[in-house]
Formats: structure tokens, C-alpha cells, sequence
């Protein structure tokens, strides 16, 4: 029994250290972390690359890149033109406190909905203690179970690109790259998942 709590502790361990690292590059089969693609045509493709909070937009936008020309080599191609292009970013806000839990969102009872019982209910030490509201004697939240004192922001950012892809040498016009290039150029950024 010892063996398998302790194989328990070491599996989220590994989870949580998986986590609190940046997206490698990946493909993004099982999860909405890493790179994915549609093809459109036989030489168009739509290119997409989603990285966590810990993955920077330049990361992001690299391994869009990387992927693409990666993609252009896969089907026989020699330099790709990127049609269209963005780069999404999804920011949230965190709490930063001891006691703050997500799933709790701080509700409070109200007077109109449940009725005149609803009083009682929202002040629980009414009975013990007379005087003014306990919400109106600390402001709105409890001061130790209330909520997060301060709040930080994550971001996580998703590149998508469409791409067209052509054979020969590459036309003189800086939308097309070179994708034997690209993938010699970037090869040395780019952060595979470890086995």
C-alpha cells in the first residue's frame, strides 16, 4: 500500500513539474498545446501553434514558423508564402492569496430571492454579535476567507498562419521563405519534448 501511495506522489509530482514548463514543440494530439494543421488544397495548408501561460510570443510565432517549413518539406515542396497570419493572445487574471480557491466565486444570499430568511443566513453572527453587518464592520469580502488580496495576469498565446506552398526556387518577395533555410536557421530554438 506504502508502494503505491508513493507512486501516486511521484506521478503528480511528474504532472506538476510537466506544468511549469513552456510548450515544446509538439504536436497537439490529446491536449490544446502545440502545433496542429488543416490542409486546404494539395499545397495549402492552415498552420496553428498553441503554447501554455509560460510560452512567450515569440516562441509561439517561431514554431509556427518552424512547423510550416517543416510542413512544406513533408509534402515535397521548396519554399512556402504566408497568406494570412495572426497572433491571438488569451489573458486571464489569477489570485494571489493563501486561502484563495478558484472554485469559489464569493456568492452571497439574496434578500429578494430566498425571503425574509436570507437576513439571517448572511450574517451567521448576528445572534453573538449586535451591532452593524459583519460584511459592513470589514468591507465586502471576510478578511480571511474573502478572496485574493491581489490578482496577476496570465497569457497564452496562439499564432495561426495560412500557407501556400510552390516548388523552385523562391520568388524575390519577402511573404515567401525558403523552407530548407527556415528549417536550418530555427532548428537551433526550437525545444523538443523530452522522452
Amino acid at each position: 500500500m506504502k508502494r503505491l501511495t508513493l507512486a501516486a506522489a511521484f506521478a503528480c509530482l511528474a504532472l506538476l513539474g510537466a506544468c511549469a514548463t513552456s510548450t515544446p514543440y509538439q504536436p497537439a494530439a490529446g491536449t490544446d498545446r502545440g502545433y496542429s494543421e488543416q490542409r486546404i488544397e494539395d499545397n495549402r495548408y492552415q498552420v496553428q501553434f498553441a503554447g501554455n501561460s509560460l510560452t512567450d510570443r515569440k516562441t509561439v510565432e517561431t514554431y509556427l514558423l518552424y512547423r510550416a517549413a517543416e510542413l512544406t518539406k513533408q509534402n515535397g515542396f521548396d519554399h512556402f508564402r504566408v497568406v494570412r497570419r495572426d497572433t491571438d493572445a488569451k489573458t486571464k487574471r489569477i489570485g494571489e492569496s493563501a486561502f484563495y480557491d478558484p472554485f469559489y466565486d464569493h456568492f452571497f444570499l439574496n434578500y429578494r430571492y430566498f425571503g425574509p430568511r436570507a437576513a439571517y443566513f448572511r450574517n451567521p453572527y448576528r445572534r453573538f454579535y449586535p451591532g452593524p453587518s459583519y460584511a459592513s464592520r470589514f468591507g465586502y469580502y471576510d478578511p480571511f476567507w474573502g478572496g485574493p488580496a491581489d490578482y496577476r495576469e496570465q497569457t497564452s498565446y496562439l499564432a495561426s498562419a495560412e500557407i501556400y506552398m510552390g516548388k523552385g526556387p523562391k520568388p524575390d518577395d519577402v511573404a515567401y521563405f525558403d523552407a530548407g533555410q527556415v528549417l536550418v536557421n530555427l532548428t537551433g530554438s526550437i525545444v523538443r519534448p523530452e522522452p
